[in-house]
């Protein structure tokens, strides 16, 4: 039975920053490590990680909101598409990513969970630091 993940990561930059990082493509790929198709655009294609994730842009509250339909290639594929929905709210030190990926496959919700901070979260601090010290 499908799960949701439920995360939050605080980052040192401005939310609106962050939102557009994750939309810019080469800033994507600088501190994932990988190629990213992805652009601020309703029903724009995403892509990453060499193609296993894929999926595209769902919704879009500028600065503020993105909606994606998610999938990885590790999923069977009768396995529905999950839903990605990441919010970015301001913090005393930057801002606060809250992350909800609703219908992830049971036998990937520990990936899933475990990925968002080994591939996301914990490289995005550390490009976003090394930034801050030029």
């Amino acid at each position: 039975m499908p799960k949701t993940v439920i995360l939050a990561a605080s980052l040192p930059a401005e939310p609106e920053r962050l939102y557009e990082m994750y939309l810019d493509p080469h800033e994507h790929a600088a501190w994932t490590g990988h190629p990213v198709t992805i652009e601020a655009r309703v029903g724009a294609p995403f892509r990453a990680f060499g193609g296993i994730l894929s999926g595209k842009v769902l919704h879009l509250e500028p600065k503020r909101v993105i909606v994606q339909s998610w999938r990885s290639g590790n999923w069977a594929k009768d396995d529905v598409d999950a839903t990605l929905v990441l919010t970015f709210v301001k913090e005393p030190q930057g801002a606060r990513i809250e992350l909800h990926h609703v219908n992830v496959p049971d036998g990937d919700f520990a990936g899933v969970t475990h990925g968002w901070e080994k591939f996301y979260w914990t490289p995005w601090r550390a490009y976003l630091e090394k930034k801050a010290k030029g």
